[in-house]
């Protein structure tokens, strides 16, 4: 019985000890897995953290309105953390002035998405905004009573900091994105068009006009970008935030007079606002006033004491829109309706970035297209140049005093590399102390 066990024995043993090197290797490569994964998820639990640190900052700071906000912006993440090149960052300027809505808030979230995928764009947007979205919230609970805030010293040295911001922007982009007669004729000319002609429309036949002598001047010599194509389920996602841009374009009128709730309403009447506009913050104002003051939902007096309100806040003008909707339900909830009215106006430039932004990058890889995009970065150095006099020269700047401390700060900024926000302190200082408001 023995001798005729043996080899059954030597047999288990061999499947035994198989069977333990299967599973001490099976061990090990689970053990790698989850270390790859938790390396993988500290990794992007520090990019997250690491952009909410950024534009948290970035939202307490940038003064000016949105063409500050880009100066800001190129200042931040081109020269200091040098995440992407100013031929790269130009692209998606353009991308921005093209689609309805912020273009400064857009291109907020599409760094952060390019940075750490959707989840970085939701926390750079949500951290740019909170800082401007709770001080105007602070202002629907009694805030707007404050004695006029044109008049103040301080807030005229934020208006000079802006001047100096938006002056190292054009500055910074012309000596890369003008270089050539070519590039700079292109950029000077557009410039005199908006000047001229100033509106959305010429802005936006500016930069198609850039484009076009780009893709005739410049399609034979231009290099072409080592930017990655966007991959099937990116594409499909953008598609996705598309659709979803349009079903709610034509849904949400259509559900708030079927339910008559007055906040599918409210929605409603923030998301075709925030759909329509073109050219920046500013322009949304008269769009809002159409919608909400002639259905009495708010006072002239309430909607004009809010935007002389916004104007002396940093972070993106559609801020403006929880102050709106606190106002609009007054009581002890009035926050919730500010942030739900606040996410009705930036949505549709959330769903148009995310949509655009990977079929934007496949076009970047395109000889033709990188051709007209060069022509379209020198008009839109171009527009920042008009920009620069009008509006932020022509109403920040009263006289020769106001030059100098503008020279100033551009020299802080420039010559001696100053962080931006301690230029706008200095100036905020300046502005109420010094230059007499």
């Amino acid at each position: 019985m023995l001798a005729l066990n043996e080899p059954e024995t030597s047999a288990q043993a061999a499947v035994g000890s198989s069977t333990r090197g299967l599973r001490l290797a099976l061990r090990l490569f689970a053990l790698r897995s989850l270390a790859g994964t938790r390396i993988l998820r500290c990794v992007n639990k520090g990019l997250v953290l690491e952009l909410a640190g950024a534009f948290l900052r970035l939202g307490c700071v940038s003064f000016g309105g949105p063409i500050a906000h880009l100066g800001y912006l190129r200042s931040e993440f081109v020269e200091r953390r040098k995440w992407l090149d100013d031929a790269h960052f130009a692209d998606l300027v353009a991308l921005c002035q093209f689609l309805p809505g912020p273009a400064s808030s857009q291109l907020v979230f599409a760094l952060g998405m390019q940075r750490a995928g959707l989840l970085g764009a939701l926390v750079a947007s949500l951290c740019f905004t909170l800082p401007s979205a709770l001080l105007m919230l602070g202002f629907a609970f009694g805030l707007a009573h404050t004695p006029d805030l044109a008049a103040a010293g301080w807030l005229h040295g934020l208006k000079l900091a802006a001047v100096a911001v938006v002056a190292q922007a054009v500055w910074g982009l012309g000596k890369k994105l003008c270089q050539g007669r070519a590039r700079a004729s292109l950029c000077l000319a557009s410039a005199a068009l908006l000047l001229t002609v100033p509106g959305v429309v010429t802005q936006l036949a500016v930069i198609a006009l850039g484009g076009l002598v780009g893709f005739v001047r410049f399609r034979d010599t231009v290099e072409l970008s080592s930017q990655a194509a966007a991959s099937p389920r990116r594409s499909l996602a953008a598609t996705a935030a598309l659709l979803t841009f349009l079903g709610l374009l034509i849904a949400l009128p259509a559900l708030a007079t079927a339910t008559g709730s007055r906040e599918v309403a409210y929605f409603d009447s923030f998301y075709r606002s925030g759909s329509l506009v073109f050219g920046g913050g500013h322009v949304v104002l008269p769009l809002l006033r159409a919608e909400l003051v002639p259905r009495g939902w708010l006072s002239d007096d309430q909607f004009l004491a809010g935007y002389a309100a916004a104007q002396a806040l940093p972070g993106p003008m559609f801020a403006f829109s929880a102050y709106l909707g606190a106002a609009m339900k007054p009581g002890p909830a009035s926050w919730l309706n500010g942030l739900w009215c606040l996410l009705g106006l930036f949505l549709p430039g959330w769903l148009l970035i995310a949509g655009a932004l990977p079929f934007w990058q496949r076009l970047r890889s395109l000889r033709w297209a990188q051709a007209t995009l060069s022509g379209a970065n020198a008009a839109v150095v171009g527009v920042l140049l008009a920009a620069l006099y009008n509006p932020i020269v022509s109403e920040s700047v009263r006289g020769p005093h106001d030059v100098g401390a503008a020279l100033l700060a551009f020299a802080l900024l420039e010559i001696w590399k100053a962080p931006p926000w301690l230029v706008v302190a200095a100036s905020a200082a300046a502005g109420q102390w010094l230059l007499g408001g």
